[in-house]
């Protein structure tokens, strides 16, 4: 029997992107679907989000921004934080959910097998964090240290916003990318679907167009923009560019002195940043000395 398995994470508090997903896993014939974290943070519309998931019933896992939504609500975080304008999205953002998915989203599981199938096991970042990702930089001998910590044969994961399909001696690891704020230079939503075919499985990285200008106007009706200042400015960037802008500009504005909510500062780091470039290369162009 054929078994397909439809995996989607990152969405990001992005519905527009998550409904054109949504339409076109309708179509795909699959068996089950699963998500793999990160529904919410980083985009003004999480409560819309948490709600079309409850209703779908799609089981899903714990990522690390459930985690930072969670402990801003519950204001279980550094004193700082709750009046710096540094995290004011991150608290209009938790403040946006509803009670009800504020509690659902603190059931969410680590980890998830799939239930057709109990050789394919989802995690938001990997076995050992959701906040670490896994990548075509990561080293065999991490994914084998992975791998031997499960019992099943393909690993799933998101986290990073870019997908990545790798076949190890320890079997497969696929990173399923970003439904709502993809990082590898495609705008569209992006998801994966699994199909298990007698003693392999094949995987289709699939890519959904959506309106992204609809959604960057919620960015201002919702007032995120104004009260998120210029974190809610750079999450705009990085929905058009499909690229990081965030992490990015607070590591630019600690090699230069600058304060990371500093609005100011963006135009100047808008013109040395070049968003095609690896962090790597841009901490190395920053960094002095």
């Amino acid at each position: 029997m054929t078994v397909r398995v439809a995996v989607l994470s990152d969405i990001h508090a992005n519905p527009f992107a998550l409904e054109a997903v949504v339409d076109d896993i309708a179509r795909q014939n699959v068996d089950e679907v699963i998500v793999g974290g990160d529904m919410v943070g980083r985009g003004p519309l999480g409560s819309e989000v948490v709600a079309r998931i409850q209703d779908l019933g799609w089981p899903g896992v714990r990522g690390n921004h459930e985690d930072y939504t969670l402990n801003f609500r519950r204001q279980s975080v550094e004193p700082g934080w709750l009046t710096a304008r540094e995290w004011a999205a991150s608290r209009w953002m938790a403040a946006e959910l509803l009670p009800d998915q504020i509690e659902f989203i603190d059931t969410l599981p680590f980890t998830l097998a799939a239930s057709g199938d109990a050789s394919l096991r989802v995690f938001h970042g990997s076995p050992d964090s959701h906040c670490e990702g896994l990548g075509v930089w990561t080293d065999n001998a991490i994914i084998e240290n992975h791998f031997n910590k499960i019992e099943e044969s393909v690993l799933v994961c998101g986290h990073t916003h870019r997908p990545m399909v790798r076949e190890t001696p320890g079997g497969l690891v696929v990173n399923v990318g970003s439904v709502g704020l993809p990082f590898n230079g495609d705008p569209r939503a992006q998801y994966a679907i699994f199909t298990q075919k007698r003693d392999h499985w094949e995987v289709e990285l699939r890519q959904v167009d959506y309106d992204r200008e609809a959604f960057l106007t919620t960015y201002k009706t919702s007032g995120f923009m104004d009260a998120g200042g210029v974190t809610a400015e750079l999450l705009t960037h990085e929905i058009r560019h499909a690229r990081p802008f965030l992490v990015p500009f607070i590591k630019w504005s600690a090699a230069t002195g600058r304060e990371p909510a500093d609005m100011d500062a963006l135009p100047e780091f808008l013109e040395v940043f070049n968003p095609g470039m690896s962090k790597r290369d841009f901490i190395k162009m920053i960094t002095p000395g």
